[in-house]
């Protein structure tokens, strides 16, 4: 189904491509099994390629998260753009991944420096981890900083190197807690001893499960808070001096980390989603009971499929990625005209009798055509003109006494003159429409 939908936005922004009201593509798909499904996930995956290639646009598709949609796998297609809303990764080997789900790996071997035993040092005043890093000399990389969180009614610390990030959706995910949540400064001080910016995983008690990023799996020796004011620990080694009950993928990537499939460095852009396509597995109709009868009259729930398609969104998209300084430059499949007319001079006979000459043999042809009949001046017209971005724009201006039209490529600014008479063919064989 493709409907006009409506969301309460809070802060609509970036014109067309996040507003309260949007067209979208939904649909959804049912299977006896997962075999089924992937059939069908890709070929709605193939045409969904089609489209957008249909449209011109460059793109990737990218391994993403499902979010609070669920199942266990899902894509999106993301249109490249500078100012898009979405930072990707993606490798020349074809790997391609929304930051949201992309693991961090690095190639920079251990970290730290082991000791026989760790050594508390003073840190007056370094609370943050740049503060710690320049009293110490030591690379915020090689800085272990400790979280503290609520999550089903306990507390958990989560360990990450100091120069990362949190993944929020990554930490709902490894703990299936939506409303895990930071602790409040005055519970961190009831549970470690000490203020907010010296928490470490030395000492910590015992109730307090310690989580590790994969990352600190690479560290031999340890600067971590001391759980004390002014205080850190340094050479803290783990299943010595504390244990991490586990190690999860808990932080953001970023351009450089190593590829999954190849092992070389990702590189980053930004893009804007225009479709999402998910495996819902079994997630809804188990939950709804919704089920069918197999060939042995046994009950299955439904294997589920979800894809969207924003089809206001790609206008934006296309927008993002086709303009220049003077306007849109619109990709010829989705150019809500295919031509546009410019008679120069209204009050010349000539020049509108070949204006509208022209307006009916391309519309007659089945071409989407603007005629800009206004009194301006041409100034005022081209100025429209390029803003407004329409592919091809056939001038008729003086040369029309001569049998002579300007036909202007929008793209590239290719400027060639034709005779009236062949003008319309022309244009009609560059828009692709038989006449």
């Amino acid at each position: 189904q493709i409907l006009t939908k409506f969301r309460d936005e809070i802060r609509p922004r970036y014109g067309v491509m996040r507003a309260r009201e949007f067209i979208m593509k939904d649909a959804y798909s049912f299977h006896a099994d997962d075999e089924c499904l992937d059939r069908t996930y890709r070929r709605i995956e193939a045409a969904y390629r089609r489209i957008i290639e249909r449209c011109g646009l460059e793109y990737v598709i990218v391994e993403a998260e499902s979010g609070y949609i669920g199942g266990n796998e899902s894509h999106e297609f993301m249109v490249l753009a500078e100012n898009g809303e979405d930072l990707l990764l993606s490798c020349l080997c074809g790997y391609a991944v929304n930051l949201e789900k992309a693991a961090a790996r690095t190639g920079e071997g251990r970290m730290g420096e082991p000791r026989e035993s760790c050594e508390e040092i003073d840190t007056p005043g370094a609370s943050t981890i740049e503060q710690v890093s320049e009293f110490l000399g030591v690379p915020s990389g090689g800085i272990v900083k400790t979280l503290l969180f609520r999550t089903g009614g306990r507390n958990v610390a989560v360990l990450v190197p100091g120069d990362r990030e949190v993944n929020d959706i990554k930490l709902v995910r490894v703990f299936d807690d939506p409303d895990i949540r930071f602790l409040e400064p005055g519970e961190i001080e009831d549970v470690t001893g000490g203020p907010v910016g010296f928490s470490g995983p030395v000492g910590l008690p015992a109730g307090v499960e310690i989580v590790a990023d994969t990352l600190v799996g690479d560290f031999d020796g340890m600067v971590v808070g001391a759980n004390r004011a002014d205080t850190h620990l340094k050479g803290v080694v783990a299943g010595r001096d504390f244990e991490i009950g586990r190690f999860e993928d808990l932080v953001y990537a970023r351009e450089g980390d190593l590829c999954p499939r190849c092992g070389k460095g990702l590189s980053s852009s930004r893009g804007i989603e225009v479709g999402h396509i998910f495996k819902l597995g079994t997630k809804y109709s188990s939950a709804m009971n919704a089920t069918f009868l197999d060939e042995k009259g046994e009950n299955h729930p439904f294997v589920m499929g979800c894809y969207g398609f924003g089809v206001s969104r790609m206008v934006a998209a296309a927008i993002e990625q086709n303009f220049d300084k003077d306007g849109i430059v619109w990709p010829m499949a989705i150019s809500p005209f295919h031509v546009l007319l410019l008679p120069l001079n209204t009050a010349d006979e000539a020049v509108m009798k070949a204006a509208v000459r022209l307006e009916e043999k391309l519309a007659g042809a089945g071409l989407e055509v603007l005629m800009d009949d206004r009194d301006l001046s041409p100034g005022v017209k081209f100025k429209d003109a390029d803003l407004i971005g329409v592919p091809l724009r056939i001038t008729i201006g003086r040369k029309i006494k001569d049998g002579v039209v300007e036909l202007f490529y929008r793209k590239t600014g290719q400027v060639e003159d034709l005779a009236v008479d062949e003008a319309a063919g022309k244009v009609i064989g560059i828009a692709g429409i038989g006449g």
